[in-house]
């Protein structure tokens, strides 16, 4: 069996720890095991990402015509992304 060490956040580690000792029990291995588990699911998660964008030859290609429903010029779009970005930004600087 190997070994990996990797160094997070402090909370995380505590969250972790705690969430796995209180789902696999306070004994030893429950920090393996959901270790494992968590491994296991990033794994399968970003291997059906990586095998999607390994299947696209071309990216343009497979991207051209997503947006030809878009009544807008690019332009115009930019331009309303602009103001939304402006918007969230107030938003942000004005909450507590």
């Amino acid at each position: 069996m190997g070994g990996i060490k990797v160094y997070i956040p402090d909370e995380l580690e505590k969250k972790f720890r705690e969430t796995a000792m209180r789902l696999f029990g306070y004994g030893r291995g429950s920090l393996s095991i959901a270790s494992e588990k968590a491994f296991s699911a990033w794994l399968s998660e970003v291997s059906e990402v990586l095998e999607f964008a390994e299947n696209i030859e071309d990216p343009v290609e497979a991207i051209y015509g997503m947006l030809s429903h878009v009544k807008k010029t690019g332009v115009e779009l930019q331009h309303e992304a602009s103001k939304i970005r402006a918007g969230k930004t107030i938003e942000y600087k004005s909450s507590p």
